[in-house]
């Protein structure tokens, strides 16, 4: 893994580890992903178009093209493949509120 994903190989494991990563649904199917990073912040991480609401994604993924992903992201995968994502239902507008919660911090 560390070859093929670089120095975010070890970090990502450390959280899927730690089952720092949930996913979260609402009744109509809508999924997210919230990671719990190291720092103690939780990332909101979307696997359907690979995205992820962490700084290092914003440089290194988008800004600056250096990286595929960040460890959020690795995490979300991992997690996916080894079955080791918690789970979280939660209403359409909890849903609706988790997402706009993002969107306020950015901007």
């Amino acid at each position: 893994l560390k070859f093929i994903f670089g120095p975010c190989a070890l970090p990502a494991l450390d959280l899927v580890d730690q089952r720092s990563v949930t996913r979260v649904v609402s009744p109509s199917g809508r999924t997210a992903y919230q990671v719990l990073g190291s720092s103690g912040k939780l990332y909101t991480c979307y696997s359907s178009c690979h995205f992820c609401t962490c700084p290092a994604f914003d440089f290194s993924v988008l800004q600056k093209n250096e990286s595929l992903l960040c460890k959020h992201i690795l995490a979300v995968y991992l997690s996916q493949a080894l079955g080791a994502c918690q789970e979280l239902t939660v209403s359409e507008e909890q849903l609706t509120n988790i997402l706009l919660a993002e969107d306020e911090e950015e901007g």
